[in-house]
């Protein structure tokens, strides 16, 4: 057999590979899409924890009462942010003041995440011992959903990588094999 021959068979072999790799690549799409599944109901926290007209106000008023703070707080959060990205643009970065910077940004994420449960703490302070059970039972319910859909996400980026790995087939000659040699190893001759 030729060696033009042989390519030729190989290149044809190969464009086989890489259309069927592209067909499984999107039915296993296809098969994930949202529409093609089921997604669970999400449901209104709200109504779940069956609030009463007083509750809903008590929550409404704590709500306002720390507004203008979380503002200044997060307002904060960005400058320190900025001024972060600033000093690590820097054509000379100082570490002193990069760790200077990381800190204030660590104040500020800290106060953010302050504001945050206080709020909650006093949210929960108006609620009924059943609503609290509620309220823990949707937010597990929630993280479980994120943690479910965080690890789908990182299969289907393995997989699609994967996918692409083979369809760009060997990158060092078509003819060889995709498994490296061992230096002592000899290729076989037909």
């Amino acid at each position: 057999m030729s060696i033009l021959r042989k390519l030729v068979l190989s290149l044809m072999a190969m464009s086989c590979v890489t259309a069927a790799a592209t067909s499984q690549t999107v039915g296993a799409y296809q098969q994930q899409s949202p529409d093609s599944q089921q997604s669970p109901t999400i449901t209104d926290p709200i109504r779940e924890l069956n609030l009463s007209p007083q509750q809903r106000e008590q929550i409404r008023s704590i709500r306002q009462q720390l507004q203008g703070e979380r503002a200044a707080i997060n307002q904060r959060l960005r400058q320190m942010n900025t001024a972060l990205e600033d000093a690590l643009d820097a054509d000379n970065p100082d570490e002193s003041l990069i760790e200077q910077r990381l800190r204030d940004v660590a104040d500020a994420q800290a106060a953010a995440m302050r504001i945050r449960v206080l709020s909650e703490v006093r949210i929960r302070k108006v609620l009924t011992p059943e609503q609290v059970a509620t309220l823990r039972t949707l937010r597990q319910n929630a993280r479980l959903l994120r943690t479910e859909r965080q690890r789908e996400n990182m299969e289907f980026r393995r997989q699609d990588s994967i996918d692409r790995r083979r369809s760009l087939g060997n990158p060092r000659n078509t003819l060889d094999p995709l498994s490296p040699r061992r230096p002592n190893q000899q290729r076989a001759r037909p």
